[in-house]
């Protein structure tokens, strides 16, 4: 699957390394190259060590920008006039607007009405058209394919799309080619974009890295799809990790990580709170909740690291401060 595209039972062809390839290509010049960061401390307390690619640095503040602009950028000219349409929690929005803008594309973007308000500011600070709906009781899909229609656009999905995937593996392919072979690599899971794009770098530039997707406590479809062959669904789960609050991986996401990635596991809420109050006072980062599932990985042992060198993805930087200051303040 690394070498070539593969079409899956049902007829899907499945992005390649070679995409990812084309897609660091499209985004020469216009992402960031984020740097490969260590922390001597993040080193001592897990015997390991680590290897951090600070996607919260990216533009928009999150790697969602890889691939949002990725695939606008893919586009005929035709499609890219008549404009696309997205639905997101909040930095796959951002990633579709900001590109949107970039590259002269009109963009409509599907929140959910709970999604962080700096979030929504920013998505329609660049420009985004943005249609709000209730997570709980309305389907997304269902109101992105009906809006779609309805107005002629393209949609791109936050996590399956061949693009979107291919997209989001440069930043594997960057923190690789930066900072040599690693053991392991632990990358946060959500809908599976960046965990299936960075299994495909992974495995394509460094064949005997392990890697590792990351979901919270209360999100665990990927670990249970994994375990049980086929794609489960569970209800929205409730969680501080609003980028990885998708009820279930994609048909284009699922059969990469089955086939590339060695095992999900999950962390708790309050491991993500030590994580981000790590990088705050240690490493002077902000880093949104989502963004902390890998490192959280690594400094609980839910992913046994020691002796290893570890790639650890930080996948965004996206929250508002109120929020921030909430969360990493001492207990009372």
């Amino acid at each position: 699957m690394t070498a070539a595209r593969t079409q899956t039972e049902t007829g899907l062809t499945l992005p390649s390394y070679a995409d990812v390839e084309t897609a660091a290509g499209r985004l020469r010049g216009v992402a960031h190259h984020t740097p490969a960061l260590t922390s001597r401390t993040a080193n001592a307390r897990t015997g390991a060590s680590l290897v951090f690619k600070p996607e919260n640095l990216q533009r928009m503040g999150a790697f969602k920008f890889r691939g949002g602009y990725n695939a606008i950028a893919a586009l005929s000219p035709e499609r890219k006039r008549a404009g696309v349409l997205t639905f997101s929690s909040g930095n796959h929005a951002q990633a579709i607007a900001y590109s949107g803008r970039l590259l002269g594309v009109p963009t409509t973007i599907i929140m959910p009405e709970d999604a962080p308000q700096a979030k929504m500011a920013a998505t329609r600070a660049y420009g985004g058209e943005v249609v709000l709906y209730d997570r709980y009781t309305q389907d997304r899909l269902e109101i992105g394919n009906e809006l779609a229609a309805e107005r002629g656009l393209t949609l791109i999905p936050p996590y399956d799309h061949p693009d979107v995937i291919a997209g989001q593996g440069t930043a594997t392919k960057e923190l690789i080619e930066d900072a040599g072979p690693l053991d392991m690599l632990l990358v946060c899971l959500g809908g599976g974009g960046l965990l299936a794009g960075a299994a495909l770098a992974a495995k394509a530039l460094n064949p005997a890295c392990r890697v590792f997707g990351v979901e919270p406590e209360a999100g665990n479809d990927g670990q249970q799809s994994l375990r049980s062959g086929k794609i489960v669904r569970i209800a929205v789960p409730k969680t501080i990790a609003d980028g990885a609050q998708t009820p279930f991986l994609g048909d284009y996401t699922f059969p990469i990580i089955q086939d590339l990635v060695e095992d999900i596991v999950t962390v708790s809420d309050a491991a993500l709170v030590d994580a981000m109050r790590f990088f705050a006072e240690r490493m002077k980062l902000v880093v949104e909740p989502t963004g902390c599932l890998a490192a959280a990985a690594a400094f609980t042992g839910a992913v046994p690291v020691e002796g290893r060198r570890v790639g650890v993805i930080i996948s965004g930087g996206n929250v508002d401060l109120a929020s921030f200051a909430r969360f990493v303040a001492p207990a009372s």
